[in-house]
């Protein structure tokens, strides 16, 4: 069974493995990781989870972890600014190889009860467009596609999901 873990020393290699499928220049949502961000040495590894920790205030940043392997990651950004206009409150990413197992759906579900313990009122969740699996993924969590947006927007889909009761969601299902 998944679960969500704060990111973690302990698991750096199988979270380079799982950083390696995405292959180089492909962006990994809900990582939370920069161009600028070097995590293949030790020292850059540490420095990258220390970064993240530091921000824990304005984002919570979770891996999706079963049996000790990193299956991907989400982040739930708290406040609403420029970076929430552009990416969400929450951005998520599974690893090609566990992608299809409800993985990202289950996830979401998760960090939109983490933001509904936050005192956050709805969540917008942006994909790029044309991203039918992950369009679904939103959908099944609540999520409404918001067709407002400028032409710097053109190339993704933007959701809301509005906060009520709790929703629990287990990988597989639909």
């Amino acid at each position: 069974m998944p679960h969500l873990i704060a990111p973690t020393g302990r698991l750096r290699t199988t979270w380079l493995e799982a950083h390696a499928e995405w292959g180089p220049g492909v962006h990994e949502d809900g990582f939370g990781l920069l161009p600028t961000d070097e995590v293949d040495s030790p020292a850059g590894f540490a420095a990258w989870a220390a970064r993240l920790a530091e921000d824990s205030a304005r984002c919570t940043y979770r891996w999706i972890v079963e049996d000790d392997q990193v299956l991907g990651g989400i982040a739930l950004r708290h406040e609403s600014n420029d970076v929430v206009q552009r990416a969400g409150h929450i951005g998520y990413g599974i690893r090609p190889s566990a992608r299809r197992r409800g993985l990202a759906t289950w996830a979401l579900g998760q960090m939109v009860d983490e933001a509904r313990g936050l005192g956050m009122h709805r969540v917008l969740v942006v994909c790029e467009a044309g991203n039918l699996q992950s369009a679904k993924t939103i959908e099944r969590q609540g999520g409404i596609r918001d067709d407002v947006g400028g032409s710097e927007l053109a190339d993704a889909w933007r959701y809301w999901i509005t906060l009520g009761e709790p929703q629990a969601l287990i990988p597989g299902s639909s």
